[in-house]
């Protein structure tokens, strides 16, 4: 049956190797969702580093899968494989699978919905089901006008109430013309922040 290929072929996709750190990156619908194809390449420079991507719909137009050497899960994958109890549930297996979430770009709808608890799609439903003992990154990314909001400074607060880490916007001249803060933090920036935690020990691996 093609949905038990399915489950099969996530199996393998989402087997945890003894001493790899997974990362997933979340990908949202901002122009900087075009720096997905790099930021996967260098994550995956560093040994050890295993990744995976969780995209919204709206991201898919920003850039080409074609250009991602890793598997890329949608909203299309998660109801695929479901059809009946016993199958497994693809938002509460990435987050078994990642030691690391990072949203880059972090978008101002998505930005939205994580802070209010809105999971209607499969990366929110991640995030809604995320272990908190783990690290969550954020980069935000949107236009200045919609940055300078009031109720853009209030969303950011809240997801570091709940613990999420912001990877800060930058001020550039963005591709819809404005200039201004709203940028999303260079990939650069975005991989050595990764590789900070990469490197902190396990503390769960050393409690006895």
């Amino acid at each position: 049956m093609q949905t038990d290929d399915n489950v099969s072929c996530l199996k393998r996709d989402l087997f945890k190797s003894a001493g790899a750190f997974h990362v997933l990156v979340g990908v949202t619908g901002s122009v900087a969702a075009l720096k997905l194809p790099l930021l996967v390449s260098e994550l995956l420079q560093f040994s050890g580093v295993d990744v995976r991507v969780v995209t919204t719909e709206h991201a898919k137009h920003f850039y080409n899968p074609a250009d991602v050497s890793v598997k890329i899960y949608s909203d299309k994958d998660e109801w695929e494989l479901w059809t009946q109890r016993s199958d497994p549930v693809l938002h509460i297996e990435l987050r078994r699978w990642a030691d690391l979430l990072v949203i880059a770009p972090l978008d101002a709808n998505t930005l939205g919905k994580i802070s209010n608890g809105i999971c209607d799609n499969l990366l929110t439903c991640v995030v809604r089901a995320w272990d908190t003992s783990r690290p969550l990154l954020f980069c935000p990314a949107m236009n200045t006008a919609m940055w300078l909001h009031p109720i853009t400074a209030q969303q950011i607060s809240k997801l570091k109430e709940f613990g999420y880490v912001e990877i800060p916007c930058i001020a550039k001249k963005l591709v819809c013309g404005d200039e201004g803060k709203g940028a999303m933090a260079e990939v650069s920036t975005i991989v050595s922040v990764v590789e900070q935690y990469r490197q902190k020990p396990d503390e769960s691996s050393q409690k006895t």
